[in-house]
């Protein structure tokens, strides 16, 4: 058999990038349920019908189909793309089962058919928070949910020296009063190509608007002046006034927005701004949508997104409106790690090797390692009797920084410094730092 090829924008971890990985995870999720988020779990596929209607998305939607269905028989199930549409299905299916507002964070792979590249990737790993409500959500959660999930990124710069974030924040409803007030007929349309903005430039989306969405010519500038307003604080408010568009839709989305903006000066000083280019690609928005940066590593595109979503959820008779934030940790973490920007200290939880003198004596070598694992001391027993010097070589390629000898009353040898010292298996404990795996900044 040929050795086989990797499959490009499927990335594996090796172990001590996956130690990185669930050292960030374990802090996500511990940051998610003090904020009273509890956890669930939804299935990989969704009919293929829901996942299409989601805007423009459905080109990059994976189907799935038996190998042994018939010739010619059609796919009708696909891989979820993101965790918000299996979740608004969740919340219908099981709405009488639920207590609202309903906070749940789900950690889960998700898969979309669009070309690797970094940053991108066809499988991925996302960390989510939503809070849905039956009939009518507050407002104030619009506000909750990006102070959660900054402080959550927050921890990750901290902890791990992850680079700090920038989250840009706007609202769909400021966009489409806006729009509406300039008469535009279709301000889906206007908002899908403005999402284009910081990739193709300002002249290229006034082109766009124009030619395929056919609005007039000062009607597109003035869609592009009004997403070229980005502020730290609330002076966006007076810069969209200074553009003579009035509509009702309009001042509610500049009071809603203004509502994030002071809460995040607040809480989150100079971590978010109001940037008034930022649509989401996704027909469901219909309120406040962020977006977030990693600062020095723009390039590397929205690392969390998110936003409200007043329609995604409904029966016919009970809508569940609901506002949620994605993190995108395999886009955050992959390049990372890939460049080296991020490291585990040993690519092994083992602490201790417990060594083998003989054999014989092997069990003798195990009863050990148990009394060492009763106190949360993570450690393996050597594969073989072979010499010490071996058994401390082994170690050494493991990245296991102890070598313990002997029975229960033994001794133990840090093989970086040579230091060797009797210990006893119920009493030892190595040093805070090398108890566990630490997760850094390279440096």
């Amino acid at each position: 058999m040929s050795r086989p090829k990797p499959l490009s924008g499927f990335p594996e971890l090796a172990p001590d990038a996956r130690i990185v990985e669930q050292f960030v995870l374990d802090r996500l999720r511990e940051t998610f349920e003090l904020h009273g988020f509890g956890s669930i779990e939804t299935r990989a596929v969704e009919p293929l019908d829901r996942l299409a209607k989601q805007g423009e998305i459905d080109k990059e939607v994976y189907a799935v189909q038996r190998v042994a269905a018939e010739p010619g028989s059609r796919a009708e199930l696909g891989l979820h793309f993101d965790l918000t549409v299996p979740f608004a299905r969740y919340v219908l299916e099981n709405a009488g089962q639920l207590a609202f507002p309903f906070r749940r964070y789900q950690i889960q792979k998700v898969w979309r058919g669009e070309r690797p590249q970094e940053g991108r990737y066809r499988e991925f790993t996302q960390a989510d928070i939503d809070i849905v409500d039956a009939g009518t959500l507050a407002a104030h959660h619009d506000v909750e949910l990006p102070l959660v999930t900054l402080g959550a990124l927050e921890r990750l710069h901290t902890d791990l020296g992850v680079p700090p974030v920038l989250m840009r924040v706007n609202n769909r409803k400021l966009a489409q009063g806006f729009y509406l007030g300039l008469d535009i007929a279709d301000p889906p349309a206007v908002l899908r190509q403005v999402d284009k903005l910081d990739k193709i430039g300002p002249d290229r989306v006034t082109a766009l608007l124009t030619d395929e969405v056919g609005v007039s010519a000062a009607q597109a500038a003035s869609v592009v002046r009004l997403a070229q307003i980005s502020t730290p604080d609330e002076s966006f408010v007076d810069r969209v006034r200074g553009l003579g568009v009035q509509h009702p839709q309009l001042d509610e989305g500049l009071e809603l927005l203004a509502e994030v903006v002071r809460a995040a000066r607040t809480h989150v000083p100079g971590r978010l701004v109001a940037d008034l280019k930022i649509a989401r690609g996704l027909d469901y928005y219909t309120g406040t949508v962020y977006e977030t940066e990693l600062v020095g590593f723009e390039g590397w595109g929205s690392i969390s997104s998110g936003g409200r979503y007043d329609s995604l959820a409904t029966d016919g008779r009970t809508t569940y409106p609901g506002v949620g934030l994605s993190i995108g940790v395999t886009r955050l973490l992959a390049p990372l790690l890939g460049r080296g920007f991020l490291r585990a200290s040993r690519s092994v939880p083992t602490a201790v090797l417990v060594a083998v003198e003989s054999e014989e004596s092997r069990w003798d070598a195990v009863a050990v390692a148990e009394q060492l694992r009763a106190r949360g001391i993570a450690c393996e027993v050597a594969p073989r009797a072979d010499r010490f010097g071996k058994q401390i070589r082994y170690a050494d390629r493991r990245g296991i920084p102890f070598v313990w000898f002997g029975g229960a009353d033994g001794e133990v040898k840090d093989i970086r410094s040579g230091d060797q010292v009797p210990a006893t298996a119920t009493a030892w404990t190595p040093p805070a730092a090398d108890l566990r795996p630490q997760v850094g900044a390279a440096g």
